[in-house]
């Protein structure tokens, strides 16, 4: 696993507004692997507040320092209805963070403004915390730790983000609908969401499994492994990250099924 350096970009002093941050930033600069648990949020916004989401996604990625334990933050957007596919979504959008604990997590989930304005605000919310288990790769040059190996039975969440090549767009996203509609109807495929940082060229799958053996039956097999191995041969992509994690704990609702 390769040494990611991440300079990310924090507000000095107060906290943000809900809009846009102060222009004043300092730099943040890590050169080791980032050690610690991740918290995937991915909401459907009311239409009072989609304005509000998109300001989020603009400005998102931006935090106050007063949030404790907070070493990474990626707010996304997401394909029509959450899914996959070009066309962005009005309503649909994530949140990937990273935390140097477990209790920084927890309560960023059960008391920070922020997520009570998600509760507030969205018709659907759901809120993994999960601690990292193999790593791959890296994102905008951070890389997390990694930690116990899974079993075969054990639930898993899967996270994969990538840069595209501007050249390798077209032949990316003539793969990309087979493997994402296989991935959908996958046994043993809990949830689904497509997400990313900028429509075309930078995007990410979050998803969840009901055991590893099933994530690696879908990973080898058909549309996805065909997906894969033309993305390598082909080098698509820029920069690339797979994550597998283990869930701590799940809560909210996805698409009517209730994680509680």
């Amino acid at each position: 696993m390769s040494t990611g350096r991440l300079v990310s970009k924090q507000i000095p002093s107060t906290a943000a507004s809900d809009a846009a941050p102060e222009t004043s930033a300092r730099t943040k600069i890590i050169d080791a692997p980032l050690h610690g648990i991740a918290v995937v949020l991915l909401s459907k916004l009311r239409r009072a507040y989609w304005h509000w989401g998109w300001q989020r996604i603009a400005f998102g990625s931006w935090w106050p320092n007063t949030t404790p334990g907070l070493t990474f933050m990626k707010t996304l957007g997401s394909g029509k209805e959450g899914g996959f596919g070009l066309m962005p979504s009005l309503s649909h959008q994530g949140m990937f963070c990273i935390f140097d604990s477990e209790t920084e997590a927890n309560d960023f989930v059960n008391k920070s403004a922020l997520i009570a304005r998600y509760r507030d605000r969205s018709e659907e919310l759901f809120i993994a915390t999960l601690r990292p288990a193999s790593v791959r790769g890296s994102w905008d040059g951070m890389t997390l730790g990694e930690g116990d190996s899974l079993p075969a039975d054990a639930m898993l969440a899967t996270l994969t983000r990538a840069s595209i090549r501007p050249r390798a767009a077209a032949q990316f996203w003539r793969h990309a609908p087979a493997a994402q509609d296989s991935l959908a109807d996958a046994p043993g495929c809990l949830l689904a969401a497509g997400l990313g940082e900028a429509p075309v060229l930078r995007q990410a799958t979050f998803s969840l499994w009901r055991s590893t053996a099933a994530m690696d039956a879908y990973a080898r097999t058909g549309a996805h492994r065909d997906a894969i191995s033309a993305a390598w041969k082909h080098q698509f992509f820029s920069e690339s990250m797979f994550v597998r994690f283990q869930p701590l704990s799940l809560q909210g609702t996805w698409k009517g099924q209730s994680f509680d």
